[in-house]
């Protein structure tokens, strides 16, 4: 996209200095051809930023972690689009539910376009035209459709992920509660130390996550684009409560979340009026309680984004910051990191990466404390469905009433509690909610 666009912009300065040689305006044909050019400079523009936002957030994943240090167990988890490259693009010709519409009639070219998408099932929930106001008519702005704004996956991104087996509504894992032992040879040719190994059978449940829209066929046929609208926002909510279960899920129809799982360390910050600096040694004790009980490091520190503003926003006796930009190339700073950064890693604190997430609750305590997670966070597996969440089903169901359904669900296994000791939550009345 961006050698064409270098030639579309060589071509719109030969015709512009072509003119100014021959000091004239231009033609009514060259201004058509100019306008025609500098039309789809611009739309090449506008892709060109989609795909280097895309770029950048890739990247962003990967440099997190990288600092995470995490380790996938096989693969990482395939996306599936619910867009045939080349076919249901956006600005394409065709668009996938006005093909399904059509296939049903007998297009052959359509039944071809969507016969290789994948399809599922769903609840009922019916939306018609005057859901999508601003999207139903013709118009040409949907590319500034102002989504709904989410807490997002961070915690989510930094675990490692391995492939769900294909059968099944458990994942059975053995966990080792007696160790070999060893001991010193009491004389020559005594016995040697012996202890019988033996584990205990840690079973993770397959829990389902979904959502699904009813569209009228008018919204479909009549809107713009408004199949991937749904899809992006079906997925954006998929995520997002799949993060908010991996740290608070009760284990009944969800995951057992980092915040549930029996036997993590705890540590309780008690503070009427908290400041950073006492918080410290908390975040210190939280980090060797795990080097003491795992015997091995801790990987990342996740809090909730107000906490990570309580953090920068402390001062010494002198007003110094204490958590300051790297940027700035601090020297005996308590923490780096950028105040504005959200998800992934914002910064660090006692060396170890924090992680921004707003799906840690604030409503715990006495309703307004939040918590801090100290994690090793490859001590927690996260088995998906490969291909997940994307399942598509177009049927007849919706028929009779014009209707048609779009479904975004996948299946997730999470073995929260392989090693509860890896875990180090903070709470107390210190972490109510801060004030700047």
């Amino acid at each position: 996209m961006l050698e064409k666009r270098e030639g579309l912009i060589s071509d719109v300065k030969e015709m512009t200095d072509l003119a100014e040689k021959e000091d004239r305006d231009f033609t009514d044909e060259e201004t058509k051809s100019y306008d025609n050019l500098k039309s789809e400079i611009n739309d090449l523009g506008e892709r060109i930023k989609e795909a280097e936002e895309l770029r950048k957030a890739e990247d962003e994943i990967k440099e997190s972690r990288a600092k995470l240090d995490v380790t996938e167990e096989v693969l990482e988890p395939s996306v599936e689009s619910i867009e045939e490259p080349g076919v249901y693009h956006k600005g394409s010709d065709h668009a996938f539910l006005r093909d399904a519409f059509n296939a049903r009639n007998g297009d052959y070219q359509a039944q071809d376009r969507i016969a290789r998408h994948q399809k599922g099932n769903g609840e009922t929930r019916d939306v018609g035209t005057g859901a999508f106001e601003g999207l139903v008519v013709p118009q040409y702005l949907t590319d500034l459709v102002a989504t709904k704004a989410r807490a997002g996956s961070p915690f989510y991104n930094a675990l490692p992920k391995a492939p769900l087996p294909d059968k099944g509504m458990k994942v059975e894992l053995s966990r080792i509660t007696t160790g070999s032992t060893n001991a010193f040879q009491a004389s020559q040719n005594a016995a040697l130390d012996e202890t019988n190994m033996d584990d205990t059978l840690y079973s993770v449940h397959v829990n389902t996550i979904g959502g699904q829209q009813d569209i009228s066929r008018q919204a479909i046929e009549r809107g713009t684009d408004l199949e991937a609208i749904v899809f992006s926002d079906l997925i954006s909510a998929y995520y997002t409560e799949l993060d908010k279960n991996l740290i608070n899920g009760g284990g009944t129809g969800q995951p057992v979340g980092i915040s549930q799982v029996s036997g993590i360390n705890s540590v309780t910050y008690t503070d009427a009026s908290p400041t950073v600096g006492e918080l410290y040694p908390k975040l210190i004790d939280a980090i060797q309680k795990i080097n003491s009980n795992r015997f091995a490091a801790a990987s990342a520190i996740i809090m909730h984004p107000r906490r990570w503003g309580f953090l920068t926003a402390g001062v010494d006796g002198n007003s110094r910051p204490l958590v300051l930009p790297v940027g700035n190339e601090p020297s005996n700073a308590m923490g780096l990191g950028d105040a504005a950064d959200y998800g992934q890693v914002v910064g660090q604190v006692a060396g170890l990466p924090v992680i921004t997430d707003a799906n840690v609750r604030t409503d715990l305590g006495g309703g307004t404390e939040d918590a801090i997670y100290v994690v090793k966070a490859d001590d927690h597996i996260l088995f998906e469905e490969t291909g997940s969440p994307f399942r598509l089903r177009f049927d007849d169901i919706g028929s009779g009433s014009l209707t048609v359904k779009l479904v975004c669900y996948g299946y997730v296994a999470y073995a929260s509690g392989r090693y509860p000791a890896g875990i180090s939550a903070i709470t107390g009345t210190g972490l109510a909610a801060p004030t700047f």
